[in-house]
């Protein structure tokens, strides 16, 4: 059991059945009257987004996520084919378990596979991955009145802003979390 006091962001906690991943978090203390948490949670399961407000004390259970080293083996339809490399199992998901990590799947790419209770949440990507430049325009040296980026369109389709230097045939590592260009690779 885990106490609302005790929520930050990521934590996971079931609720009447349901988990929940907690996606904000504020421990709020009024001048005069007691102090409360406010949480907002994400149903794993239905991917709703709800704002909630607790006192500190309530209790909650820990839900444990099982987070296991996987790698991404094709397209089939509309789903991802998804192989656990330790079992060898494979899993096909929905565009919605996968949420934006579509955008920066390649086929045999590694990433992490989350499960509770034999049930395959979603799955993590790294931090950064690495992708190549398919289009972009080339970048004039003096053109930088403005701002030194320009967009560039990678393999998996996905538009990220780069520095002029980068050309098209470059790859470029990408934060999978923001979105956003590291450096060229």
């Amino acid at each position: 059991m885990i106490n609302a006091g005790d929520l930050r962001a990521g934590t996971t906690v079931e609720r009447g059945g349901d988990l929940f991943q907690v996606v904000d978090f504020a421990h709020v203390k009024q001048g005069r009257g007691t102090a409360f948490v406010r949480a907002k949670f994400k149903n794993l399961v239905s991917g709703a987004v709800t704002e909630e407000t607790f006192r500190p004390e309530e209790k909650f259970g820990r839900a444990r996520i099982e987070r296991g080293e996987a790698q991404y083996l094709y397209r089939d339809g509309d789903n991802y084919v998804v192989m656990d490399t330790t079992t060898y199992d494979q899993f096909p998901l929905a565009p919605q378990q996968l949420g934006d990590a579509t955008q920066y799947l390649r086929e045999n790419d590694t990433l992490f596979l989350l499960q509770f209770d034999g049930r395959v949440l979603g799955v993590e990507l790294p931090t950064a991955v690495t992708l190549e430049v398919t289009e972009t325009e080339p970048g004039f040296k003096g053109d930088t009145a403005n701002a030194a980026f320009k967009p560039a369109t990678l393999e998996t389709g996905i538009v990220v802003d780069v520095p002029l230097f980068v050309n098209t045939g470059d790859s470029v590592r990408v934060d999978t979390r923001s979105g956003r260009y590291i450096e060229r690779a």
